[in-house]
């Protein structure tokens, strides 16, 4: 299968540029959960604020990819497809942005034996967005060997819900006050967001690979 860069290798240094932010920023958000959760508030806010800047990077690639397309009217074929992926990717990094924003502003205190399966959930997401990017990467290249990759992202998000379910389930049996339970799972959910979106973007990417080879 041809790749779709065949004729555009500005266009292809900056995507390429876009999914190594994409996946520098779920690397970040991986490690920014361990020092959340060891109490290394300068480097947790450190690697904040490394993502923020990411994002606000990766939002202008994204736009200057889709000035390109349009006005130089580069693989008109796949347009929709490559915008709505590169659109849908961004959501996951606002995720990662989103959460890390809310652990810096809301400070929930988390209890040493809900830790692990917090690093745990952390973990997966970032594996699901390595994957996704890899399966993005193939789409643009080699879109056949896309689906082994969505098979990954969504391996790893099935381990993220095992792991969110199990860790909801200890907070709510646990002592704590209603309130902190509450609050507590409010963060299972922010941090297993990571491996949820890039399932959604997986599964877009596993269409668009479809209608490529076809």
């Amino acid at each position: 299968m041809k790749s779709l860069f065949s004729k555009t290798k500005l266009l292809e240094s900056r995507i390429e540029e876009y999914l190594d932010h994409t996946a520098e920023v779920a690397m970040l958000f991986r490690e920014a959960m361990k020092d959340y959760l060891e109490g290394r508030e300068e480097e947790f806010e450190a690697r904040r604020q490394q993502v923020t800047d990411l994002e606000k990077r990766a939002d202008e690639i994204r736009l200057e990819v889709e000035r390109q397309l349009y006005q130089e009217t580069l693989i008109p074929e796949s347009r929709g497809d490559v915008l709505g992926i590169l659109e849908h990717t961004d959501e996951v990094i606002g995720a990662a942005k989103e959460t890390l924003m809310l652990l810096s502003v809301q400070r929930p205190k988390i209890p040493e034996d809900f830790r692990s399966d917090y690093r745990e959930l952390a973990e997966y997401g970032c594996r699901a967005v390595h994957e996704l990017v890899m399966g993005i990467r193939a789409f643009f290249r080699t879109a056949s060997s896309v689906r082994d990759y969505v098979h990954k992202v969504t391996f790893w998000e099935r381990e993220a819900d095992t792991v969110g379910e199990r860790l909801k389930r200890r907070i709510f049996s646990s002592d704590l006050e209603l309130a902190r339970k509450l609050h507590l799972g409010d963060f299972v959910v922010h941090v297993d967001t990571l491996a949820d979106d890039a399932e959604d973007v997986s599964e877009r990417l596993s269409i668009s690979a479809i209608k490529r080879s076809v």
